[in-house]
């Protein structure tokens, strides 16, 4: 099957080339971190994880949503989700090498992330971070690999299978749950101490995720004229919706709590991010455009004549996509660093060379994304 990877038309290889491109740049950025240090980040004493960081976290969720299709196809035996569900799947994988090569930058010393296997610290969220993300990568390959070929081979996969599958649900919550722990668990980051930290981590993973994967079943459709069908894209759409819904009424009981019952040290933060603080704006702009985006994405999900405009379905998804990446990518991190535990706001932007080592690796993302699809697709016109 892999050797379907390395056919295709002409515009194939040009998107690939594109993609190649994309991550020599980012690797050629890359060597000069790793030669200098993290000196060329914007990163500080005071503000330690940035833009790397909350990539990780933004593409954790998107791995996470591959849950989304997995559990109705095969657990509630939803024959729609057919053809989309190893679409899912696979862009769990290329989410969860991205979120891996995300932490990997991010260390001065790269290769000392083996300590957290040779020496591991059961008491770690971070332990336990990296062995969620390692299991859910080797389970979403074996069901990928197995299913796949057993579709090729015309018969039905394996029974040995189904057991990992349904495993491969309650781990899926499992990575974003621990990856909203190692924020949660910071009693000196107040912005990050909220007991509903996991549960806002998943609505937002489940509306972006299936955003996404939307997304990129209308493109596929449009370009490889494979059609995943309307209806198990209009149940997505439901789908995100009900997620965004949830999103926008996490962040609202954040702000009451924050504000109504007068924590201080709490509302700093979302102070900072949506009005500024101490003459610092910088991500005041982009936290409102997250918000209006927010806000055209339910009115146009929400109402089901717009909903089932595929077209008008396109541009909800990508406002939703581009409203939580906004919030996540960006906000999330940053906001709890500023103000310190001191007081002090400290001025945090991603340098150019953390915006060229951030594209090359979700162009090796796509790379892979786009790789698994064609193989995908491929045999599935041989089934024809």
């Amino acid at each position: 099957m892999l050797e379907n990877a390395f056919t295709g038309s002409r515009n194939y290889w040009l998107w690939v080339i594109f993609l190649l491109i994309l991550i020599g740049t980012g690797t050629f950025f890359y060597l000069n971190q790793f030669d200098y240090g993290l000196g060329v980040t914007g990163l500080s004493r005071d503000v330690s994880w940035g833009f790397y960081i909350a990539q990780f976290t933004f593409l954790v969720g998107v791995a996470a949503s591959a849950v989304m299709v997995v559990l109705p196809y095969y657990l509630h035996h939803t024959k729609e989700f057919g053809k989309i569900t190893i679409l899912g799947e696979f862009l769990a994988i290329g989410a969860v090498i991205m979120c891996m090569t995300f932490i990997f930058v991010d260390m001065g010393q790269p290769l000392r992330i083996m300590n957290v296997f040779f020496h591991p610290t059961p008491n770690s969220m971070m332990f336990w971070d990296s062995v969620s993300l390692m299991g859910y990568l080797v389970l979403n390959v074996i069901i990928s690999i197995v299913t796949l070929d057993a579709e090729k081979k015309g018969i039905y996969p394996p029974k040995w299978i189904k057991p990992i599958i349904i495993f491969s649900i309650p781990w899926a919550v499992s990575i974003h749950t621990v990856t909203a722990f190692l924020y949660s668990g910071l009693a000196a980051r107040p912005f990050w101490m909220s007991a509903i930290m996991a549960p806002r981590f998943l609505a937002t993973a489940f509306a972006a995720g299936p955003a996404l994967l939307i997304v990129l079943c209308l493109l596929l459709r449009r370009l490889t004229k494979f059609d995943t069908g309307k209806e198990p894209i209009q149940k997505l759409a439901v789908i995100a919706t009900y997620a965004m819904i949830l999103n926008v009424f996490f962040l609202l009981m954040e702000l009451f709590t924050a504000f109504y019952s007068g924590i201080h040290e709490h509302a700093l933060h979302f102070q900072f991010l949506y009005v500024g603080l101490d003459g610092n704006y910088s991500l005041v702009p982009w936290m409102w455009a997250s918000i209006v985006l927010a806000a055209i994405s339910l009115v146009l999900l929400i109402v089901k004549k717009f909903r089932e405009n595929e077209k008008i379905l396109l541009f909800a998804c990508i406002a939703v996509f581009l409203s939580i990446w906004i919030d996540k990518g960006l906000g999330l991190i940053v906001a709890g660093f500023t103000p310190s535990p001191l007081g002090k706001v400290v001025p945090y932007w991603p340098t150019f060379t953390e915006i060229m080592i951030s594209i090359g690796i979700w162009a090796l993302g796509m790379l892979i994304i786009t790789a698994l699809y064609k193989i995908a697709l491929s045999v599935r016109r041989q089934l024809r």
